[in-house]
């Protein structure tokens, strides 16, 4: 199995709009963050999860030529908005493209893309073909085992995903008990680590850490990190088994059972 980071950055994306901060203004190309995203891929198959708005970007940027289904954590704007961009695979398969989340995103999905799903013909630039599927247990999207975990967001209930050893957690700022649990014995996890100073709905820095060190995976990566985190600047506090994710990071894995 082979993960790919497509963006590691929240929901404003880095750099900031007119933003001068140091971090905004770095040269340090893993500072570059766009929205969170990754693809996860076992053999020829290949697995969106979320379609954030620089989608199209990151799809170009890693070579990603085609996909066997998108898979969604939850309805929030930096994980959905880039939707349209994927009609370029339906249209080359002349197949709908599987869609996979939990009920309450997929009801989002057709408020937000309301012409995707109109009975009226399309004019003009085409539209994306999607079969929505929602879930509410474990399932496999394009033959690749996804298991939900539900993990809090604020008050906002948030869909992580666990394929095989490795564990997708993203906008959290709270994991119940048993949600742990099923996270446990894990070689890889990618984990929402905001920034250093706590947050409402997301784990700051120390928190995600806490939960690192309760987890106890081989190897963990942070994600949806804002501008108040320099890459190269918060390498240095972190334990050795832990690195800030970056747009473009790629790691493998052994296949899921």
């Amino acid at each position: 199995m082979r993960v790919v980071v497509l963006g590691s950055g929240t929901s404003n994306g880095i750099p900031v709009i007119g933003c001068d901060c140091p971090v905004c203004q770095s040269t340090d190309p893993r500072d570059k963050r766009t929205r969170p995203s990754i693809v996860v891929e076992v053999g020829e198959r290949r697995v969106l999860v979320d379609t954030t708005p620089e989608l199209r970007l990151q799809l170009v940027r890693e070579g990603v030529r085609t996909l066997d289904a998108v898979v969604y954590t939850h309805e929030h704007a930096d994980h959905i908005y880039g939707l349209d961009d994927v009609r370029v695979f339906s249209m080359r398969s002349r197949q709908p493209l599987p869609v996979y989340g939990p009920p309450r995103t997929l009801a989002a999905i057709r408020r937000a893309f309301a012409y995707v799903f109109a009975e009226a013909p399309m004019t003009g630039g085409g539209r994306p073909r999607l079969e929505l599927t929602e879930i509410d247990g474990p399932f496999q999207a394009g033959g690749i085992p996804f298991e939900p975990i539900e993990v809090w967001h604020g008050d906002a209930p948030v869909n992580a995903y666990r394929i095989g050893d490795f564990a997708y957690v993203t906008d959290v700022n709270r994991i119940e008990p048993a949600s742990l649990d099923r996270l446990s014995g894990l070689k890889v996890l990618i984990l929402d680590a905001l920034r250093e100073r706590p947050h409402p709905t997301h784990y700051s820095l120390s928190e995600a850490l806490e939960v690192i060190a309760e987890l106890r995976p081989e190897r963990a990566y942070l994600t949806h990190i804002c501008h108040d985190m320099g890459h190269s600047q918060t390498e240095g506090k972190l334990p050795s088994n832990v690195e800030l994710s970056y747009d473009g990071l790629v790691f493998e894995l052994p296949d899921p059972p």
